[in-house]
């Protein structure tokens, strides 16, 4: 009798577990528009391990591989924290927890990082999540305070590891790790092979899942060119190269440090180039907001440092762009990789002058050579209006989208992407009609609520 309930059971357990994985691939396919999984994350569900180790490169899709088993490891909702993401920088933060979300719809899922309010991060925690996304020194923080009680967790990820001890997060993540309980699951990746396993988790049985070399990943072609300066100074053939690319390609221009970033983005906005600037001296909601610009196509330039070089889940870059050489062979990949992603096909070009020691890394299969064209003007095909009003406001993707059709005159068409911060939110709009926009909608309410709108 004890057996026949024993067989029941285990033949109850695993029907409820399919019955989740199915509906956890429902989830990503009807709300993050994936039709069909790729090799890693199929890999990554057929994985029955306890741990596992993702070896993957930028744009293989690793966040929806691992949000698979996190997800299909956590129990009941409202039982506690009991998924955890480590992630090394907030905007993958962000990115990793809006994946989460939608994949995982019946758990809560809260972002912690710096730059931004920690009180408005104790309310949000003022209901316990099922499952936080964080950086290792804002959770740490938490922990610290009591506002996060972690030894209720079940499912740890380390995403981008490697990333994480070049910029000094061990010491973090092993405190981190020292309050954890016992974990059912254990996820580690990252885009390098590990010369050290993690002391702060246990992987001695982990199974290696390595796609750095699967080119079924990210298949697209890159084509790259070299592009010799005539003196030392490469604004004027950046420049020159910019005006021979389409108007609405997306392009980043990746420098060595901030102030080459500042210099650079002020004399193409000075020629009256659509760009963005990136960089880690900004302020938190500057950088999402160059981020969200450059992805909805208003500002398809983007001028940054290598911390856009991985991480960022912008699709359709067309061209890289090396004004300075990649201090490694490790920036060279990934700035590349940037390009040509799921499939497309994309450009890289490595911008050299007398100056340059050019690395063995640095390799190229063609010489280019812009032809001046000043005749040329820059265009974009979009412009974003700001509202002072996001989701903390009670403010939506559909109340911005209603009022903008409605109020503002839009078909759906005229309309791009919509993003929401906090206190924020950006909409796209036809680049032809943003100025009449603004003038219909400047003065009135949205929600009841009176909020800026401008041009940005």
């Amino acid at each position: 009798m004890r057996r026949q309930l024993s067989l029941k059971f285990c033949y109850y357990y695993v029907t409820l577990q399919i019955m989740k994985k199915t509906q956890i691939i429902q989830n990503i396919k009807e709300r993050l528009g994936i039709s069909s999984l790729n090799e890693l994350q199929t890999a990554a569900m057929a994985c029955e391990r306890r741990s596992m180790i993702i070896l993957a490169p930028t744009g293989s899709g690793k966040t929806v591989a691992f949000a698979i088993p996190l997800l299909n490891a956590l129990g009941e909702a409202g039982g506690g924290i009991r998924g955890l993401v480590l992630a090394p920088t907030r905007e993958l933060v962000l990115q990793i927890a809006e994946v989460i979300r939608k994949a995982g719809a019946g758990y809560r899922t809260v972002a912690l990082y710096g730059g931004h309010s920690f009180e408005e991060e104790v309310k949000s925690l003022s209901v316990t999540p099922d499952i936080v996304v964080a950086t290792p020194g804002r959770l740490l923080d938490h922990i610290q305070r009591g506002t996060v009680i972690a030894s209720t967790v079940k499912a740890l990820v380390v995403d981008e590891y490697d990333k994480a001890l070049e910029l000094g997060f061990l010491g973090q993540m092993s405190k981190i790790g020292r309050r954890l309980g016992r974990l059912r699951l254990t996820v580690v990746t990252s885009a390098t092979a590990l010369a050290e396993l993690p002391d702060f988790i246990d992987l001695r049985d982990a199974e290696t899942i390595d796609f750095r070399e699967n080119s079924g990943l990210n298949s697209g072609k890159v084509h790259v060119a070299r592009i010799e300066a005539p003196s030392r100074d490469k604004l004027d053939t950046l420049v020159d190269l910019l005006h021979v690319m389409p108007d609405d390609a997306r392009v980043l221009v990746f420098v060595n440090h901030r102030d080459s970033a500042e210099r650079v983005y002020e004399r193409l906005r000075r020629e009256g180039a659509p760009a963005g600037l990136y960089h880690g001296g900004l302020q938190q909601q500057e950088r999402e907001m160059a981020l969200a610009l450059f992805a909805n196509g208003s500002t398809p330039v983007l001028v940054t440092t290598d911390l856009a070089s991985r991480g960022l889940d912008i699709d359709n870059v067309a061209a890289v762009v090396h004004y300075h050489m990649p201090p490694s062979a490790e920036n060279w990949t990934h700035r590349n990789g940037r390009t040509a992603r799921m499939g497309a096909d994309g450009s890289v070009y490595v911008i050299t002058s007398e100056a340059d020691n050019i690395p063995d890394y640095v390799v190229w299969q063609t010489e280019y050579m812009p032809q001046p064209d000043s005749g040329h003007r820059f265009a974009r095909a979009w412009r974003t209006l700001y509202f002072s009003a996001g989701k903390k406001d009670k403010i939506s993707r559909g109340d911005i989208a209603g009022f903008l059709m409605q109020q503002g005159g839009l078909m759906r068409e005229q309309l791009g992407k919509i993003d929401l911060g906090e206190h924020y939110a950006l909409a796209a709009v036809d680049a032809t009609l943003a100025s009449a926009v603004l003038a219909k909608v400047a003065q009135l309410k949205i929600k009841n609520k009176k909020v800026k709108i401008s041009l940005v």
